[in-house]
């Protein structure tokens, strides 16, 4: 019996947008383009025949703006939406707002003259939009649709593997955290429930460029804890939290007693960049014990080996349960590897979490 397609509603002002997104996903096998809409009066009308699996929804449109068709939507008839925006410091703080009113995940609109991008692109693309389809709305069941497997990077290409050999404690413990859709509002709840001397942190959240400069931003005003988006030598303090940049690699880097990140270049690794997998490959290297790794809701298996890893070095690890994940794919994945010390839901996090780090 084949497997349904997973349908897809596109709604964007710009003809050329639509028809380079209709383009990008029908490659794809797993799914249909069901139709593209001028604007919401119009995405309307298709709605109205048929409710797809997943909306992609430009953020600035005439007659109505992508916020609050949105929000309407998830009052309505709650279905998937990805945001779709252009590469803007303004365009990224609205989306943050959409975020928040519901939208399960972002992509930029493709940016057609970079042959590199382009290919880059069309895979991250598609991934958001299955990763959409499975995710939880609002009471909406999760779709059982399977993944098609692609040939993927691991974290060899960034850095070697851990060496097994014991690390030294420190005074001090980091705390490494991977997430993908679904995160940034379960990294808002963990985040906004931590103590101002909270133990160091290092996140990676998927997203792309220049809208983690905002995601932090709006995280640091609402939390008790320093949040920022992380610079290449940043040093992890107590009381700080660091956001690995859309578009590079956020490792771990040990001097001293002290811990700092590197920020670099590089292929995708699970086909993301920034790469959980990298962040807790280069903790289990640099912290081995005096870590705690935490993988939250997401679509796929990044950050499943490298916190096998974290854990294999002495490392503290947990995930989020499936009852509290929009999206169960990455805690699962690391669950099935035995990488995960506990299981906790999204409330319990921060709990666990200080109470693996205190001294």
């Amino acid at each position: 019996m084949a497997v349904p397609k997973i349908r897809v509603l596109i709604i964007d002002d710009s003809a050329s947008v639509r028809q380079a997104l209709t383009s990008v996903l029908q490659e794809d096998p797993e799914i249909e383009v069901i139709g593209a809409a001028s604007d919401p009066f119009a995405a309307a009308r298709y709605i109205k025949d048929e409710l797809p699996d997943v909306i992609t929804l430009d953020v600035e449109m005439p007659r109505m703006d992508g916020i609050t068709f949105l929000r309407k939507i998830m009052e309505q008839c709650p279905v998937p939406v990805v945001m779709c925006s252009s590469l803007t410091e303004e365009g990224s703080e609205t989306l943050m707002h959409a975020l928040e009113a519901g939208a399960v995940d972002v992509i930029l609109k493709p940016r057609m003259g970079v042959a590199d991008h382009l290919t880059e692109s069309r895979m991250m693309i598609r991934e958001t939009v299955k990763g959409a389809a499975r995710a939880r709305v609002r009471g909406r069941k999760a779709q059982t649709r399977p993944v098609q497997v692609q040939e993927k990077l691991t974290a060899d290409v960034m850095l070697m593997p851990p060496t097994g050999r014991a690390m030294s404690r420190t005074t001090e413990m980091v705390v490494c955290i991977g997430a993908s859709t679904g995160g940034t509002e379960a990294l808002r709840e963990v985040l906004m429930a931590l103590p101002a001397n909270s133990p160091g942190i290092v996140v990676v959240q998927h997203m792309p460029e220049q809208f983690t400069r905002a995601f932090a931003k709006r995280l640091d005003g609402l939390c008790e804890v320093s949040v920022k988006e992380a610079q290449d030598g940043d040093t992890v303090m107590r009381g700080h939290v660091l956001i690995a940049p859309g578009g590079r690699h956020t490792l771990l880097q040990r001097q001293g007693a002290r811990y700092l990140v590197s920020v670099r270049e590089g292929p995708l690794v699970s086909r993301h960049r920034p790469s959980v997998d990298v962040l807790f490959r280069s903790a289990a290297n640099s912290a081995g014990s005096n870590a705690v790794g935490i993988i939250m809701t997401g679509m796929g298996d990044d950050g499943a080996r490298g916190l096998l890893e974290m854990k294999q070095g002495g490392a503290r690890t947990f995930a989020q349960d499936e009852a509290t994940c929009v999206v169960f794919g990455m805690p699962k994945e690391a669950i099935t590897r035995d990488a995960v010390d506990k299981i906790v839901p999204l409330g319990a996090i921060a709990r666990e979490l200080l109470h693996a780090t205190a001294r």
